[in-house]
């Protein structure tokens, strides 16, 4: 299968994973030859400034957006009217309506969308998914995800303006999975200078109450360290993971119930590669999409409102 990887910044992470891979065939597209070329050296991938030429391209099938965040939506759709299967970074928009149109085009053609919501990847939280839809520790009433990060990715901030979208948009999503959408959200921002800040966001149920709280304050050696405790009438299910600039996890989860209390260290993860594993099957009809646009609007929606508060001026 041949892919198109737009993007020569996040897309340095889906490059990895292609490399290792004897079934795709890829070309990366960049604006700047000097950023296309450590791509085509470490992996031997064609590269190509002409973004014209890869839509055009006959033999593409997928095309991989990993564009900034604004240059999504747009990107998507006229992956679709070129006929091509398309995988997007997250966030699928950075407004509800560009979104729902996005969403709508998706619905409307054969082509299959994909955003790269690799948080439901992870095993840790694939436990919980299965937890909750299973019902054997009882019902969810209370969820914490919590994660906190030193800026790991050289260039990249995680300040006020790109907190909610780019850092605690796939923990909303693991809420939102489990719980659904909130039927009220309290926000707490703080900003350290324009590349750091924290948020901390509640969101309330009929029934249960979640908590997630994104902090970027760390100093480099502390990486990235986070996880979740939810708590079930019959259970508590406690994950805790730390990681580097791999975005891989190691990963302990606990199982507290009335009989004690049992740990398990979980293999190591790399939930890119598991969510383009299942990208690829999806499109050789070996899997169902777990991704696709519709499911992600309600967490949009919240992570939007969360941003909507932390940037006001922005937002107005």
């Amino acid at each position: 299968m041949k892919i198109a990887l737009l993007g020569t910044g996040f897309g340095q992470a889906h490059a990895a994973v292609y490399a290792t891979r004897a079934d795709v065939e890829v070309t990366v597209f960049g604006r700047r030859p000097e950023a296309l070329r450590p791509l085509a050296d470490r992996y031997g991938f064609a590269t190509t400034t002409d973004l014209d030429s890869v839509f055009a391209d006959p033999a593409v099938e997928l095309i991989d957006v990993c564009l900034p965040t604004g240059l999504h939506p747009d990107t998507v759709l006229r992956a679709l009217d070129a006929g091509k299967h398309v995988l997007t970074e997250l966030p699928l928009a950075t407004d509800m309506a560009l979104a729902k149109r996005v969403t709508d085009a998706a619905r409307a053609g054969d082509r299959q969308v994909f955003v790269d919501m690799y948080d439901r990847f992870l095993p840790a939280n694939q436990l919980l998914f299965d937890a909750v839809a299973s019902g054997r520790y009882g019902r969810l009433r209370h969820l914490a995800v919590d994660l906190a990060t030193a800026l790991l990715w050289p260039g990249v901030d995680i300040g006020p303006e790109q907190i909610a979208l780019d850092m605690m948009h796939g923990d909303i999503d693991v809420i939102v999975q489990t719980l659904g959408a909130p039927a009220t959200l309290d926000i707490t921002a703080t900003a350290s200078g324009p590349a750091t800040a924290v948020v901390d966001a509640i969101l309330g149920y009929p029934d249960a109450t979640a908590r997630c709280c994104a902090c970027s304050l760390m100093p480099m050696p502390y990486g990235a360290r986070g996880g979740y405790r939810a708590t079930f009438t019959d259970a508590v299910l406690t994950a805790t993971f730390t990681h580097g600039f791999d975005g891989k996890p190691t990963t302990t989860v606990s199982t507290c119930t009335a009989d004690g209390e049992e740990t398990t260290q979980l293999p190591d993860a790399d939930p890119y590669a598991a969510m383009i594993d299942h990208v690829l099957a999806c499109l050789r009809g070996r899997a169902t999409n777990r991704i696709a646009p519709d499911s992600v609007l309600n967490a949009l929606a919240v992570t939007l409102d969360i941003d909507a508060v932390v940037n006001p001026h922005s937002a107005g």
